[in-house]
């Protein structure tokens, strides 16, 4: 056997071995997600809420075993494919169609909430680096953020235990925000748009923003899902000033290049965007690509509500809590105020 045929056999046996790895887990969030989907059919309700708290009760399931490689998958590659297929139901003429009001909310939004944390957290007697790392998580996009800004961020013994923190607390304020954000924009009388803004511009992660969103509606979810992946591209620089201002370079990659933490799935809803709008895609391929993503979206959050714990929220202390739910409130109020003046 050459080397080629060898290496070839090796691939193989390997993407067999992750298959297998995955699948249990994988096709327990499809099935969890079938019976949310016939809970909504036959009983009413959103599917996405349905398949958020079925999964929420199986919770241990996330912890150890076989299912856990799969509910990761589910969570997290299965969420990202889906939310690049987003695409397909968007062109550039609707998202002309908002106006500037999302860009606005998101240049101002995000270094305003950094800008709150810090205050709040020098208040609180917390580090500079811990509020800069709360903030970001807010006001950018949640755990991601958090994760990149770190990478940047001055290293001692506590930025392990702070980002630790930070990612439990900003999930499982975006899980609360999820549920309960459709009802705010309600009681605000906010139009389609302005809530889709709203839930875009305020909640955290983007499994959750799509969530809320197409809990409402599909034209509610579009805007939201628009919005949100505003603020995610506003890490790359966010990142890049952040890196400056602690006098650190950025991380480098092998061949010495700087590496940004641009996410695929941004960059694939982006090119199916412009695929969209520049190409008359056949209606029967727009269809299945929508089809396809709302199915990705109910699987990966069956996998979210698996993974959600509220207890390990418990192990936190208060402060750090407290400037989540201080910049979350600041943040939604901010976002609040704005759609309502520009009425």
């Amino acid at each position: 056997m050459s080397t080629s045929q060898l290496r070839a056999f090796m691939d193989k046996n390997a993407f067999k071995e992750w298959f297998s790895m995955i699948m249990p887990g994988l096709l327990l969030c499809f099935v969890v997600g079938m019976a949310a989907k016939f809970v909504s059919e036959h009983y009413g309700g959103p599917t996405i809420l349905y398949a958020l708290l079925m999964g929420m009760s199986l919770n241990y399931l996330s912890v150890e075993g076989r299912c856990a490689p799969g509910i990761q998958f589910a969570a997290k590659s299965i969420l990202r494919f889906g939310i690049a297929l987003l695409g397909a139901r968007i062109t550039f003429e609707q998202l002309m169609g908002l106006g500037i009001t999302p860009i606005a909310i998101v240049l101002a939004g995000v270094p305003a909430t950094i800008f709150f944390g810090v205050l709040c957290g020098r208040w609180l007697g917390l580090s500079k680096n811990q509020s800069i790392l709360s903030g970001a998580s807010v006001g950018i996009c949640g755990a991601s953020a958090a994760l990149a800004v770190s990478a940047v961020l001055p290293q001692n013994k506590e930025s392990e235990k702070h980002l630790i923190f930070t990612v439990i607390g900003v999930t499982a304020l975006s899980t609360v925000a999820m549920i309960a954000y459709p009802l705010v924009v309600t009681s605000l009388n906010l139009n389609p748009d302005e809530s889709g803004i709203f839930l875009g511009a305020t909640i955290h992660d983007v499994a959750q923003v799509v969530g809320a969103g197409y809990m409402m509606s599909d034209e509610i979810g579009d805007v939201a899902t628009f919005t949100k992946l505003l603020r995610v591209a506003a890490l790359v620089p966010v990142v890049v000033v952040i890196s400056i201002l602690v006098a650190r370079k950025a991380e480098m990659t092998t061949d010495g290049r700087s590496k940004l933490p641009l996410p695929g799935f941004l960059v694939a809803f982006v090119i199916i965007v412009t695929i969209n709008s520049a190409v008359a895609v056949p209606e029967v391929v727009t269809t299945g690509m929508s089809e396809l993503s709302r199915w990705c979206l109910i699987i990966a959050m069956v996998g979210l509500g698996m993974k959600a714990s509220f207890k390990e929220l418990a192990t936190m202390g208060w402060k750090p809590i407290a400037l989540l739910v201080a910049e979350t409130v600041f943040l939604a109020a901010l976002v609040a105020i704005w759609l309502i003046c520009a009425r």
